[in-house]
């Protein structure tokens, strides 16, 4: 079986221990390097030959645990995955904490003073400890009569995309990828990141007004973690293509089934109930890591590239 280990670093200086300590795991999977090329800084691609008698998927899943142990310690994102198919044609991502480094919600409740109440559930809701309908409901709630003017505020004092993202998104849409902002946060957010990061549509929630005023309700049906899913199967239909020709990325619980069903899906520094489901986990580099574990070089990046917060 043909495979291809990505692995990952913003520290260029790790990754040749990596590699070692990858190529010392692969024996006893009865699987050897092939060749292995760096795509670009801190991020080398490793093609794998497996020898195994198993089926693919238990090939692909013990070759990610014995990575995983081999590069304990180390500052190393990977991915492990079937080297064919693994460029995608969909790429479909959560918004708050993923492409954004920040929760909106909990930013806008910081204006209406509720900041830390509003926090304290949606960090339960994300860790998959309470149901995130209703924990949004109840978050709501607590900002009604909050001015719309506090939304484009808290847009532009707060609100920036995280590392990466842009250059992410415009590369793969130059690859010719469908890119998605599906959040279970609300529309005036998305339109406006959905907007500055170049996805070519966004899918939230929406606010209740009462003329200039929050309503401290949400428009129904809301969107989450089976809304996330209907998503990433219906744009996948929009395209002709099946899920597992998707990426799906995000770190909270409302994302976990769309990255179990998708091609290959990301946990993006995610709670830990679902970077145990996730392909692949992002924990040290930025999203371009996303560009690196298809294949793609550093030379196939959109421009300009920014390694700063962009």
């Amino acid at each position: 079986m043909h495979l291809a280990v990505t692995l990952v670093s913003p520290n260029t200086s790790a990754i040749a221990a990596a590699q070692e300590r990858v190529e010392l795991a692969l024996p006893a999977l009865s699987a050897s390097v092939a060749g292995a090329h760096l795509l670009g800084p801190g991020a080398l691609d490793m093609a794998v030959e497996a020898y195994l008698t198993l089926q693919p998927a238990e090939i692909v899943t013990g070759l990610r645990q014995a990575v995983s142990e081999a590069l304990t310690g180390l500052p190393v994102d990977f991915a492990v995955q079937p080297a064919e198919g693994r460029r995608k044609r969909l790429f479909i991502a959560d918004m708050d904490s993923t492409i954004i480094g920040c929760e909106c919600l909990d930013e806008l409740a910081d204006f209406a003073g509720v900041k830390a109440q509003v926090a304290a559930i949606t960090e339960r809701a994300m860790a998959g400890e309470i149901g995130f309908e209703g924990a949004l409901k109840e978050r709501v709630a607590m900002l009604k009569g909050l001015h719309q003017d506090a939304l484009q505020k808290c847009y532009d004092e707060r609100v920036r995309l995280n590392p990466g993202a842009w250059t992410l998104v415009q590369t793969l849409r130059a690859k010719g990828v469908r890119c998605v902002l599906v959040s279970g946060g609300f529309g005036f957010f998305t339109q406006r990141v959905a907007e500055a990061c170049g996805f070519q549509a966004d899918r939230a929630n929406q606010f209740v007004m009462d003329g200039p005023l929050l309503q401290g309700e949400v428009f129904f049906p809301i969107l989450g973690r089976e809304a996330k899913l209907a998503a990433l199967r219906e744009e996948a239909a929009g395209v002709g293509a099946a899920p597992a020709s998707a990426i799906a990325i995000g770190d909270g619980a409302n994302d976990l089934a769309m990255i179990e069903e998708a091609g290959l899906g990301v946990a993006y520094r995610a709670k830990p109930v679902v970077a145990a489901q996730a392909d692949a986990r992002i924990d040290h580099a930025d999203l371009t890591a996303v560009l690196y574990f298809q294949g793609y070089r550093f030379e196939d990046f959109a421009k300009p590239f920014k390694l700063t917060a962009e």
